[in-house]
């Protein structure tokens, strides 16, 4: 399990999983799992941080041990 801050983060932007979801390109699940600490592929996590705007280089925002 990877220790992240999406769903804080996603939270105080005011974007729900689905939105997330779309605007990533990967599903609500995937979204879920990420949240609860489930690692994923560096492949999503680039995914997830370009839909929240950021860039690969900012993943600590993020991801902090990823």
């Amino acid at each position: 399990m990877i220790s992240n801050r999406l769903r804080q983060v996603r939270e105080n932007r005011l974007i729900s999983k689905a939105e997330l979801a779309r605007k990533a390109g990967i599903s609500q699940l995937t979204i879920a799992r990420v949240e609860k600490g489930i690692s994923c592929r560096k492949e999503t996590m680039r995914k997830i941080l370009a839909a929240l705007g950021l860039r690969p280089w900012e993943k600590e925002k993020i991801f902090p041990q990823g």
